[in-house]
């Protein structure tokens, strides 16, 4: 058996060159572990900001938090736009030095653990193989966009994209614009293409809860400010604290609980302010599902714009599609010249790689329909893969929660480092044990009884996360080193056991202190 050679400086991969991919990259650095390579498959760095290019495009989180803590930004709004969002992200990747280990244009297809030499074999698209010693999976979870099979789609004879990939060599001009869906994309884009389309039909399965989201340019008062990276962080920190109270147990998502009905009547108010004229449109976007069933949409003009008078709100499915337009779910054709899918993504982690772990078994047949990984980051039986943006980690800060993540890969690869181990897992009855307390917090939720991609097929909540961004950070200092099975080089035999992990199995004796400060963590409030 052959095990990893022993250097000061494991070999690592970075699959994906957006938010999480670029703080791996930071962390490694900063961690001394330079032999790593991130490959992004679109043209630079930037991830979904890179490829998410459609009018309007903006954050929902205040530009504040959606950035780095470590690198404090002087935004132009109090919700950024794409474009300057792209501009911090490859701004960051230059300064801290990315750009030598960043191969653009390089789609990896497959990752494969070699149990022999303790190594993964990546495929790229382009035919290339290379081999390394851990790999990070950065691709996010809403980044694979999700393509409908609706009949007759492909005859359509106008112009039809995804809104993640935007085609902005068409015109529209004077034409009649299909925007399929109602989330989060579809009420920026909607706004954005009603003042140039001729008439703009927007078809809707069903509608989401929808608040004012207040953004707005900073006066030039502001922007001073921000020159002061401390007033940022106290600024961040007070954010997050404020979140944390609103979001413990889930509570602006547990339908009866203070949080959760305060919400919902504001955006019931909302309904009735924007449509006090229009009680027809105020029906059609009325959600009949508790607040927080769907991922709700913070947008300022979405719903003014549904009252512009070349806007039409279509209250029904796409059933198939025609060469001159699309046929509704209840039989009625509209013509149409462009079609804008706003469709969303596969809500699937690691839907773009095929990860083969321990015993030629692939990760989405270890899963089986539902994902689970402990903080989302590690599953047991695939030795030295994390993941970033993993299963139940959505929702609330989520740039906080990826840099957390970095520094929990990153002290598991400095193990590594050392020299002698080669390789790191997660203990399975940790990971089970894990994932039962997070679906025990889970329950009750108003995510049990919407139509949502936060669930499996059997029900499941796999994508979101149970409480705020802090308590998660605190976990992943927590939940380290009692939770990992390491492997050294024992000289002339190859790959084994630690000693001292050994020692943990099968029921992790050494994890108990940290289960018990956990549980103390998660008792009911």
């Amino acid at each position: 058996m052959m095990g990893r050679r022993n250097t000061a400086s494991p070999r690592v991969a970075i699959i994906g060159a957006g938010f999480s991919g670029i703080a791996a990259g930071i962390k490694l650095k900063q961690a001394g572990v330079n032999e790593f390579t991130i490959y992004e498959k679109s043209p630079n760095v930037g991830g979904v900001w890179w490829d998410n290019r459609y009018p309007g495009a903006e954050v929902d989180t205040p530009s504040v938090l959606y950035s780095y803590s470590f690198k404090p930004w002087r935004w132009s709004r109090t919700h950024v736009r794409q474009a300057e969002l792209l501009e911090y992200l490859q701004s960051v990747a230059e300064e801290y030095g990315l750009g030598p280990h960043v191969q653009t244009r390089s789609e990896v297809e497959r990752a494969v653990w070699s149990e022999e030499r303790q190594h993964y074999t990546l495929q790229l698209k382009d035919g290339r193989i290379e081999r390394f010693d851990a790999v990070i999976s950065a691709v996010g979870l809403l980044s694979d966009p999700r393509y409908p099979d609706w009949p007759g789609l492909e005859h359509f004879a106008g112009a039809k994209f995804h809104t993640s990939r935007w085609d902005h060599g068409v015109d529209l001009s004077g034409k009649t614009v299909a925007v399929v869906g109602t989330g989060s994309t579809a009420a920026q884009v909607v706004p954005s293409i009603a003042p140039v389309a001729g008439q703009v039909k927007l078809f809707q399965r069903e509608p989401g809860w929808v608040l004012p989201k207040a953004a707005r340019e900073f006066t030039a008062t502001e922007r001073v400010a921000m020159n002061s990276h401390a007033a940022q962080r106290i600024v961040r920190s007070l954010m997050l604290m404020r979140r944390e109270k609103q979001q413990y147990r889930n509570a602006a998502w547990r339908p009866g609980t203070p949080e959760n009905q305060a919400a919902e009547a504001s955006a019931r108010d909302y309904i009735d302010t924007v449509f006090a004229d229009r009680p027809d449109l105020r029906e059609i976007v009325t959600p009949k599902y508790p607040f927080g069933g769907k991922r709700p949409v913070l947008t300022d003009d979405f719903y003014p714009s549904l009252t512009r008078e070349n806007v039409t709100v279509v209250p029904r499915a796409v059933s198939r599609v025609t060469p001159r337009g699309i046929v509704d779910a209840g039989g009625q054709e509209h013509q149409i010249d462009v079609l804008v899918m706003s469709t969303g993504f596969k809500s699937e982690f690691v839907s773009t790689v095929e990860v083969v772990g321990s015993g030629g078994r692939s990760l989405n047949d270890v899963w089986n329909g539902e994902p689970q990984a402990l903080l989302g980051v590690m599953t047991s039986g695939f030795p030295n893969f994390f993941m970033m943006y993993g299963p139940n980690t959505n929702g609330g800060a989520i740039v906080t929660h990826l840099e957390a993540q970095a520094d929990y890969i990153v002290a598991a690869i400095k193990v590594l480092a050392r020299g002698a181990a080669t390789s790191v897992e997660v203990r399975d009855s940790v990971s089970q044990w894990f994932n039962s307390i997070i679906q025990q917090r889970l329950a009750g939720a108003s995510f049990e009884g919407a139509n949502n991609y936060y669930k499996s097929g059997t029900g499941r909540i796999v994508t979101q996360w149970t409480d705020g961004a802090i308590l998660y950070s605190v976990l992943t200092k927590l939940l380290r080193r009692a939770a990992w099975k390491v492997r050294y080089i024992v000289p002339g035999s190859g790959p084994a056991s630690d000693p001292a992990s050994a020692a943990l199995a099968p029921e992790p004796v050494g994890i108990a202190g940290d289960q018990a400060e956990l549980e103390q963590l998660y008792v009911e409030s």
